[in-house]
């Protein structure tokens, strides 16, 4: 992905190198995929997504992962754009038991206090 500079040409590369070896859901394509998108976004929330469903394979685990990998290196919710979060209203729709709209901002606080404890 350094030694290009056109994502779609990245993208290209990526397929001649796995399309016959590889199934669409195999690990090795998709992760050199995502790497690709993020690298190639310069730090582009949106972009990171778009360059991650934009290159085929697994589209929806690729899109997700670029989305929740992007998300983290923005840093805070507020650096996300607005067009993304405000639709949220921060509330989750599960169907896990006692989490059905939750915040999502109180999954964080439960994350960060699992993550502290020994």
């Amino acid at each position: 992905a350094r030694t290009e500079r056109e994502f779609d040409a990245v993208v290209d590369r990526l397929h001649a190198v796995y399309a016959d070896t590889h199934h669409w859901v195999h690990v090795l394509p998709n992760a050199a995929l995502l790497a690709a998108a993020l690298t190639h976004a310069d730090g582009d929330f949106t972009r990171s997504i778009g360059n991650a469903v934009s290159g085929g394979w697994d589209t929806d685990s690729n899109g997700a992962t670029a989305g929740s990998v992007a998300g983290l290196l923005a840093g805070t919710p507020d650096a996300l754009p607005e067009h993304w979060t405000a639709p949220l209203k921060n509330r989750l729709a599960t169907s896990v038991p006692g989490f059905d709209g939750a915040g999502f901002d109180t999954l964080a606080a439960l994350t960060h206090q699992e993550a502290l404890r020994p």
